[in-house]
């Protein structure tokens, strides 16, 4: 099992969606706690040093805890505490991040079009209540 804490950054009706170098599926940002981090210490930390932003004082909410299939270890299970929020700085693509994306709650995914890691697609996307 993986344990993750992951940020649900939505802005003018997009989620925000970031890529890790050499991978394929988009997904929230966040990542693994580091020895004696809090949730919200880790998110902090992870949307530091992957975007260079910081998340609003005191608009954290938990959206919810979720299981899926790893979207880059295969064999893996990933379990996320999602956490709906918002951004104190505009977000650069940092550190392991490939690509970021600011998906448009309204519309579907094309077919063929980037791909979403199962967590996101299956229980986040539902969770904010989206077309996606």
């Amino acid at each position: 099992m993986i344990r993750v804490v992951s940020a649900a950054i939505v802005q003018a009706g997009a989620l925000l969606l970031v890529r890790k170098r050499g991978t394929a599926a988009f997904m929230l940002p966040g990542g693994k706690a580091e020895a004696g981090e809090t949730e919200i210490e880790t998110l902090a930390r992870e949307l530091d040093e992957e975007l260079g932003c910081r998340l609003q004082d005191g608009g954290l909410a938990l959206l919810g805890r979720f299981e899926a299939p790893a979207a880059n270890e295969p064999g893996f299970i990933v379990r996320s505490a999602v956490y709906r929020g918002a951004l104190d700085d505009a977000p650069a693509v940092r550190a392991e991040i490939e690509e970021m994306w600011w998906f448009d709650l309204k519309t579907r995914p094309a077919p063929g079009g980037p791909v979403l890691a199962p967590l996101l697609r299956d229980h986040v996307l539902p969770a904010l209540g989206t077309c996606g």
